[in-house]
């Protein structure tokens, strides 16, 4: 038997200056860039400058990109603020979580058409994927809340019983799956509450404000 070495001799190196966490998530960036949903998403209305630090697309864009990489919260966005990956991604800085919070509180509050225009800006995206004969799909799920979040009730939870939550309405086409439209609804809503408002919503020609 060979003679072991003190862990107090073994030479740690810190040399790996440019390695990511999230090494699969190069082709959905590719993705995203070749749709070019940055420069799409220039054009949402954020009352921010265009030459912010953290201007509007770019705050949407961590956003969707922490909520693919499992980020259920704002503050797990901590773990993504120094990944050389996204960084280089999202043009040399991304914005500290404490940012988010903000920022979704003052979208709500400036920018009521935002919710519209994405829908419009989503619908033209994926306008080329979609069949000539579409197949409508309505479903709604529900979405725990562990906070006192605006508009989170109490209400039908088989998951977590007793507890606040969201009851959404989605719309999908039946053959791709492609998500038309969404809506966020209180935990304590039916899942049937205006369900003809959201499929008019829905079937509406999509338009630029």
């Amino acid at each position: 038997m060979k003679s072991t070495t003190l862990v107090s001799k073994i030479k740690t190196e810190f040399s790996l200056q440019n390695a990511t966490s999230f090494g699969g998530v190069k082709l959905v960036l590719a993705y995203l860039e070749k749709i070019k949903l940055a420069q799409a998403m220039s054009g949402l209305s954020g009352g921010k400058a265009r030459n912010a630090l953290f201007p509007i697309h770019r705050i949407l864009l961590y956003l969707l990109l922490g909520w693919m990489l499992g980020c259920q919260r704002i503050f797990h966005f901590r773990t993504l603020q120094h990944d050389a990956l996204l960084l280089r991604f999202l043009g040399g800085r991304c914005p500290h979580h404490s940012l988010l919070y903000k920022e979704l509180i003052r979208l709500g509050r400036s920018c009521p058409g935002l919710p519209a225009e994405l829908r419009t800006l989503n619908q033209a995206i994926i306008q080329p994927c979609l069949p000539r004969d579409l197949i409508l799909d309505l479903d709604s799920t529900v979405e725990t809340v562990y906070g006192d979040q605006g508009g989170a009730e109490k209400g039908t939870n088989s998951h977590k019983p007793g507890r606040k939550s969201y009851h959404p309405l989605l719309a999908f086409e039946g053959q791709t799956r492609l998500n038309l439209n969404a809506v966020l609804r209180s935990g304590n809503t039916h899942s049937s509450t205006k369900s003809v408002d959201f499929l008019e919503q829905t079937l509406r020609p999509a338009r630029r404000p």
